[in-house]
Order: C-alpha cells, then structure tokens, then sequence
C-alpha cells in the first residue's frame, strides 16, 4: 500500500491558494481514480482507490497546515505505512511555478507543514513531490511571504498551475506503480534551485 498525502489547510478561505498545491494534486488523483474521500479516525480526510493492482491511499489533513504532522502520524500508525511508501505532496516556492521536483528524503526546506512531519515522525526519510509555487510576484522581503504562499494564483498563472497539477498526479501514480528512482527520472526538471538536502 501507498499513502499519498496532500498538503495545504482546510476551508473555503484557503481554497486554489499557493498553499493548497497539495490538496489540489489530491484531488486531482481522487477524480482520475474515481475515489472519494471521507473523514478518517484521526484528523485527515482519506479514500482507498487501486491503480493498476496498487492499493493508494489517498489522504489530505484537517489539521492547520502547521499542524499536518498529527494527521501523517495517525495514518502513518494506522495504516502501517512503511515511510518508503509514504509520499508527501506539497508546495514549494523556492523552484519555479510549474516545476516538479521528487526526493526520497531531505529537510523541511522552510516549509512548516514538512517540518511538523519530521518532528512528528522523528524522521526526514520519507519521498516527498515538491510543487513549484515561485513567481515573479513573490516579495523580496521574506516577513512577507506568509501573505503571498496564501494568495490565490493569478489568472496567467492559472493554465500553468493546471498543466502542474496533471503532471504531478501522474507523477504520484508513477511513484505508486514504478518506484521512486524511476518516477525521479521521469518527472523532475533539471536545473531547479534546491530548497532541501
């Protein structure tokens, strides 16, 4: 089996934000699989679906966004989810809007959720699929980039956003099916900044 966690936080004020890239790519894979996902025990929304004879779970947290570490834990106990089969879909605005980049461990990169994961798994060795949130419009000064990771895509970003969305689903079924090292080849865009170990 496979978890496949999306990141980003719960409710309408939050939704098609930068910081939601995770939740969108799960939702995505739920329309693609023909999953629906319902409240968990724990706090984390999830849906079981199969892809080509591979169980996947799909799951997206109800925690804030700084909390998500709480939900991957209880799925993680739960389920008994190897971290080798654990893959972390998130936002990272450190590499460019629409680039997609897969690691099988590394830091939190400066993302918070990511680093309530390691703190509550008490562990960095994980995959993870960063999602390419960075722009022209990013601020230069860092006290601000809490407003812009929250703000809403713009409407010329929109088509990009789409096309990194789809990719990142196949990538995560990819990922499910053929492995991490295969999946990395396949998908990452070479020439990104680097905004984890």
């Amino acid at each position: 089996m496979v978890a496949i966690v999306g990141l980003g936080n719960p409710g309408r004020g939050y939704k098609a934000t930068r910081h939601n890239v995770g939740f969108l790519i799960v939702d995505a894979l739920a329309d693609k699989l023909e999953c629906s996902l319902r409240a968990g025990k724990g706090e984390f929304m999830v849906g079981s679906c199969s892809f080509r004879d591979e169980d996947i779970l799909l799951v997206k947290p109800v925690t804030s966004m700084n909390e998500s570490g709480v939900a991957v834990a209880d799925i993680v106990q739960a389920y008994e989810i190897p971290f080798a089969r654990l893959l972390i879909v998130l936002d990272d605005f450190q590499i460019p809007l629409g680039s997609l980049r897969m690691r099988p461990s590394g830091s939190d990169g400066g993302h918070n959720g990511m680093y309530s994961i390691i703190y509550h798994l008490q562990s960095d060795s994980f995959p993870r699929l960063r999602c390419g949130i960075g722009s022209a419009e990013m601020p230069r000064d860092k006290s601000l980039m809490a407003d812009f990771v929250l703000s809403k895509f713009s409407k010329s970003e929109k088509p990009i956003v789409d096309e990194m969305v789809d990719r990142a689903s196949e990538a995560c079924l990819s990922f499910a099916t053929d492995g991490i090292e295969r999946t990395m080849s396949l998908f990452n865009r070479k020439g990104e900044e680097k905004s984890d170990g």
